[in-house]
């Protein structure tokens, strides 16, 4: 079995972490669409534990309606449908890796949010305010990678639970005390089924390439919601000629369908999202890496009206034990 260079394989654990865990269906679906499992598909054939620490920031300001960004200037205050402002976004994700070295693995993301957000309501004229942070809906995927000698390809299943909170309400302004919508609530309250495949290899003596998939499903609605199903689609490449320093770029799709239910806010949810991503890792020993990435979008077609990021940065720490 070949195995790919070690500042190459925690670039793809960087990827990996938790920002396509952030809720974005009433606000707009956010372009988090970097996967939660790279840092365990594959990249490693190695026994053990692996912990990764990341942080990820974004601001969904720009308002987009289609393919197109519309002037905030268009729509008159006040006005018949809500008009979103802002929701800005501090999360931190603690992902947790074992595997066993005989084609099987384990993986738990638990990631935390920090989320302010503002908005005008429907046919209100001042600004409603959210600040909130707690945990969110925590992840647990198991894989299997031995359908081929090299372990270069592998299949994925698991649930995410719902750990996250759903009772989050607004503290200022005209909606004070009433309650978000639950595209933006720390949890959706569902328990979703997870399934994947994913395939790497090399391309050369100095890089490699990865293409994976996800899929979601919520098993049933709760609460007068259940969440869009989607799909998250990546392919990169990685150069690994460095051993310190492993530059890296990707591409990543998520399409989600529209919520549904009495408390969904279906005609402004859902969307087709593609973003690229370079980043870069540094190797700071054997035991632990440095990365930092930057998503920017290349495609942002939303359903209705909704939010969308500008770009997004991450950053964070990657160790084996």
């Amino acid at each position: 079995m070949t195995m790919p260079n070690p500042g190459s394989r925690w670039i793809a654990a960087a990827l990996a972490l938790g920002a396509s865990f952030i809720p974005g269906h009433a606000c707009g679906a956010c372009g988090c669409t970097l996967n939660s499992d790279w840092a365990s598909q594959g990249y490693t054939a190695m026994a053990g534990f692996r912990v990764d620490l990341r942080q990820d920031y974004f601001n969904q300001d720009q308002l987009r309606a289609g393919t197109g960004a519309p002037a905030r200037s268009g729509f008159p205050i006040p006005n018949s449908q809500e008009l979103q402002q802002e929701t800005l976004s501090r999360n931190t994700t603690l992902t947790l890796d074992y595997f066993t070295g005989n084609a099987w693995g384990l993986n738990l993301v638990v990631p935390y949010f920090n989320r302010f957000h503002t908005t005008i309501g429907g046919g209100d004229t001042e600004v409603s305010t959210s600040r909130r942070e707690g945990l969110g809906d925590i992840r647990v995927t198991a894989r299997y990678q031995g359908l081929t000698e090299d372990q270069s390809f592998g299949v994925q299943a698991g649930f995410k639970l719902p750990t996250g909170s759903r009772d989050q309400t607004f503290s200022g302004g005209p909606q004070a005390g009433s309650p978000l919508d639950r595209g933006l609530q720390m949890g959706t309250g569902t328990t979703d089924l997870l399934f994947g495949v994913y395939k790497n290899g090399s391309l050369g003596e100095d890089w490699g390439y990865f293409s994976q998939a996800m899929g979601q499903v919520a098993l049933k609605g709760r609460d007068g919601f259940r969440p869009g199903n989607a799909m998250n689609a990546n392919a990169g490449v990685r150069y690994t000629g460095n051993p310190v320093v492993a530059p890296h770029v990707q591409m990543n799709f998520r399409m989600e369908a529209r919520e549904t239910g009495e408390n969904a806010d279906t005609p402004n949810s859902g969307a087709t999202l593609a973003y690229l991503s370079p980043g870069v890792t540094i190797q700071a020993g054997a035991r632990v890496q440095f990365y930092g990435f930057v998503q920017v979008p290349v495609l942002q077609r939303v359903n209705g009206l909704q939010v969308e990021p500008r770009s997004i940065f991450s950053a964070g720490v990657h160790c084996t034990f």
